[in-house]
């Protein structure tokens, strides 16, 4: 891997550290655009905005698009059609439908995500979805890191779910 490319993980990395901080899922995103650098990036903001869809590669989206109204005429699907994601877990269904329905260039990932990820880990969506150009996917970076700071959210408690009710008098 280049330096720069280090460089796009390793700050998708800071935001996932930096999501951890706050309680949420540790998973940060970066989208870098060829000849100009970062044009967005995103940290999981679930439980602080108590929206269930506010996952890193979206929050990145909306980055970018700002990005885009202020400082290029091309349009969205133009400049997303050239540009990477650096994410450090692969990225869930939604996600992962979301990039490829915005006809990003490529994704590159820390670990799989083996609950909801729709990179090939849960579901394909790209094999599933042919309107769409495929997603070109390169996971397994930094995938050891991405892991571990996976099971340091998992034994944390998560003061935003549910209490769990009481089974008593079901059948």
């Amino acid at each position: 891997m280049s330096e720069l490319a280090t460089c796009y993980m390793d700050r998708a990395f800071e935001l996932a550290r930096e999501a951890l901080s706050v309680g949420e899922v540790p998973v940060g995103c970066v989208l870098h655009l060829e000849g100009y650098g970062i044009i967005g990036e995103g940290r999981n903001r679930v439980n602080e905005t108590k929206n269930a869809t506010r996952h890193a590669e979206l929050e990145a989206i909306d980055s970018a698009l700002l990005w885009i109204k202020k400082n290029t005429s091309e349009s969205y699907s133009q400049v997303f059609g050239k540009t990477e994601v650096w994410v450090n877990v692969e990225p869930c269904i939604q996600c992962a439908g979301a990039l490829q329905i915005l006809g990003f260039a490529r994704v590159y990932y820390g670990c799989s995500n083996e609950r909801f990820g729709g990179c090939g880990s849960v579901l394909d969506v790209c094999e599933k979805d042919k309107r769409f150009q495929r997603l070109q996917i390169q996971g397994g970076i930094r995938a050891n890191e991405a892991i571990e700071l996976l099971k340091d959210f998992y034994r944390c408690e998560n003061p935003n779910a549910p209490n769990p009710k009481s089974k008593e008098g079901r059948k």
